[in-house]
């Protein structure tokens, strides 16, 4: 993840201007230490930028994550207990080392109901890794084609037909091709798979633009399976986030749609809770917001994204001692209802950032 000309995006937040209230209320969990586990932590070492996947047995989480500010050699790492405890670093194929980019793992399953582990490297070009005994061991990184991306794949969804995938990046024309130059254009890309992750199309751009930077989408399926929602991080920092949707997995997509200050923020990452409401966590970027910069979660419905709603209640899961570098979040639904999520911050002032997970059962809550 490089985030060219990122400071001068940014110095619109920091602005004097008084916090405005948000629609819905938030609740704070900054200093419930009994919710959180540190995952890994190194003195004087940057760790961020964290994607993680449940397995089936409702227990194993693992997670990768760049040993550097969105680059580097891939860490990973294992936990059997739903999160509370997490394992040593583990042994990886050497050429993880050469990641040029933050790393994203994913499930997917082939039409034969064959069960792998696919993890992304991105930038040019576009890495992929394959597990298919649930990432005890894996292969290199090797590219799946001539083209890269941003964050390929912060989302990667099935569709209705076994063992074929969706997933969505962006680029700002320095990845795509070998050759790519900044062009000041945000565009999103789309790919497929159609043989349960192992092969990927060559990506199709679905919308550019070069006022507002649509970037970093993250899919939720509707509860009734039919619609897809991309809920997408504006970089321009003139407008709130957005959300594009699909009727026809992904076939075809409506134009984007501006969505609500409480929704506002980058890297959304969701899972539905056991009573259909959504739980989404992001990094806070909504303008004069009070947790601005910091790691939030969103409690409301899917149609609450439809109808650009405020939603229902806002989650303040950690105070950012940075002004805005946290929070590309993982979230997992665990079979009690628990949340896990995690993530990186600056959570200790003066030392460097590391990642965190935090256990949360909505019920408790309220």
């Amino acid at each position: 993840m490089i985030r060219a000309f990122l400071s001068i995006f940014l110095s619109f937040w920091i602005l004097d201007s008084d916090p405005i209230p948000f629609l819905i209320p938030t609740i704070e969990l900054d200093n419930r230490t009994d919710l959180q586990t540190i995952v890994d932590q190194e003195d004087g070492v940057y760790l961020g930028h964290p994607s993680t996947v449940l397995l089936e047995d409702g227990k194993t989480i693992l997670i990768v994550y760049p040993k550097g500010h969105g680059k580097g050699e891939i860490i990973y790492k294992r936990s059997e207990d739903g999160g509370k405890t997490w394992s040593d670093r583990l042994q990886v194929p050497h050429n993880w080392a050469s990641s040029k980019e933050v790393p994203t793992i994913h499930r997917v399953v082939d039409g034969n109901g064959t069960k792998r582990l696919i993890l992304w490297s991105g930038l040019y070009p576009a890495r992929l890794a394959v597990s298919e005994d649930d990432g005890y061991s894996w292969t290199g990184i090797h590219p799946t084609g001539e083209w890269g991306g941003i964050v390929v794949m912060g989302s990667v969804v099935d569709l209705k037909t076994p063992g074929h995938y969706l997933a969505m990046f962006h680029d700002d024309g320095r990845f795509f091709t070998k050759d790519g130059k900044w062009t000041g254009v945000f565009t999103l890309y789309q790919t497929s798979s159609t043989d349960g992750g192992l092969t990927w199309s060559h990506p199709i751009s679905l919308y550019q633009n070069n006022e507002i930077h649509l970037c970093e989408p993250g899919i939720i399926r509707s509860p009734d399976g039919n619609q897809l929602a991309a809920l997408l991080r504006e970089n321009s920092r003139t407008k709130n986030s957005h959300v594009i949707f699909s009727n026809d997995e992904g076939k075809s997509w409506s134009n984007p749609l501006e969505l609500p200050r409480e929704l506002t923020g980058d890297r959304h990452t969701g899972k539905y809770l056991n009573d259909g409401r959504l739980f989404l966590s992001f990094r806070d970027t909504a303008p004069d917001s009070p947790t601005q910069g910091d790691w939030v979660a969103w409690v409301g419905t899917y149609d609450d994204i439809v109808k650009r709603s405020p939603g229902e209640f806002r989650i303040r899961i950690k105070d950012n001692k940075h002004s805005w570098d946290c929070a590309y979040p993982g979230v997992e639904l665990l079979p009690n209802g628990e949340i896990v999520t995690t993530t990186y911050g600056h959570w200790d002032e003066g030392k460097s950032p590391y990642i965190l997970s935090v256990r949360i059962n909505i019920k408790d809550l309220k």
